[in-house]
Order: structure tokens, then sequence, then C-alpha cells
């Protein structure tokens, strides 16, 4: 199985990142094409940890709604998917009374009023969103006060990228959209190996009369 790294793990510096630099990182051509799959549940185990303390938690993209499940189960959190296809949600017999699974825009999540959750969590889900910072900003609104938002994606120039040829972000553009939406202290870093971008936010506590 393999490690995607302690939470103690340093933050890297994104204009000095293989990813960031357009260099291939951590040699992703020796890897297996079932690196991915190696390290989910350490990855799983790695987001549970960080959002241990929210008690109400948003997933953005959720498709399955399996990590959803995984930290209501792990954390005895409340978890509310939210995905623009409901093609995979669980089948009705196997709703979990801790998750809520909706087809929804999460440019426009209407269902849910401010300042609703602790934390939100999109893994593999950014490189896909049409507009990041309209999304980005809506997840800001429904955060409370000094919420985080966590962002888990594939970075540029990563295995990712050789498996599937789809576009990937870099770490400092990361950065730049979670500073567009309003998040405060934006944390970057490539975890994994540099095969998994893993980033943080803030909805800044000294907010006033924003949303």
């Amino acid at each position: 199985m393999g490690q995607v790294g302690s939470p103690e793990e340093p933050v890297s510096n994104a204009s000095a990142t293989p990813a960031a630099a357009g260099r291939d990182p951590c040699g992703a051509e020796d890897l297996p094409e079932d690196f991915y799959a190696q390290i989910k549940s350490d990855l799983q185990h790695r987001i549970a940890e960080r959002l241990t303390s929210a008690r109400r938690v948003l997933e953005v993209g959720c498709g399955s709604c399996e990590l959803a499940r995984f930290l209501a189960a792990r954390n005895r959190q409340h978890v509310v998917g939210v995905d623009i296809s409901d093609g995979s949600f669980p089948d009705k017999g196997l709703e979990d009374e801790a998750v809520e699974c909706h087809r929804a825009d999460a440019r426009r999540l209407r269902f849910v009023q401010d300042r609703t959750f602790d934390a939100a969590v999109s893994v593999y889900a950014l490189h896909e969103v049409d507009k990041p910072v309209e999304v980005l900003t809506e997840i800001k609104r429904v955060l409370q006060k000094g919420g985080v938002v966590l962002l888990v994606d594939f970075p540029k120039h990563s295995l990712a990228e050789r498996l599937w040829q789809e576009d990937y972000y870099t770490l400092g553009e990361v950065r730049g959209l979670l500073s567009r939406a309003g998040f405060q202290r934006p944390e970057v870093r490539g975890i994994a190996q540099g095969q998994v971008l893993w980033a943080e936010g803030i909805k800044c506590v000294d907010e006033e009369g924003a949303s």
C-alpha cells in the first residue's frame, strides 16, 4: 500500500515544485498504473484526519458518496454531498442517516443556507469544474467563519495526466483560485510523491458582512 505522507509533511513552494516548473514530478513515468488505487485508503484517512474537528462537512463532486460515507462512519460527521449528476449515488435502501447526496450545481447551492458547514472537501473534481472561482465562492458562502476548504486533485505533469490525458492545474494556479475566491492563507502542496495536489483555504473569521 502506498503512503500519501503524514500531516506534518511540509508545505511546498509552488514555484519550486517539479509540477509548477513543468517537469515530471518525482519520476511519474516509473510509477505503476494502479498507483492511485494503491494510495486511496491512505488518502481517505488523511482527509478524515484533517477534517476530524468538523461537525458538518460539504463534499463537492461526491460521485458515489463513498468519501462522505467514510467520513460519517469514521468521524461521526454529518456529510452533505453534491454532484452535477446523480448517476452514481447510492441506492435508496443503502442511504446513511448521516449522509445526504444531492444533485446540484455547485455554483448555486440554493438549498444550503449561509454558514452551514464547518468544512468542505472536493476530491479529484476541481479540474472538471468549468468556473472554479464561482464554485469556490459558493463554498465560502456556506462555510462557517473559520471554516476550511480542502481541495485534493491531480497536479499538472502528474501520472494522472499521462494515464487520462486531461489538463490539470499547477500548485500556483490552485493557490490563485483560492485567493480569488476570497479564502485566506491558502496553502498548496504536493503529496504522494508529488502525484496528488493538496490545497487548503480558510474563511477568514474577521470578515464582516461577508458570506
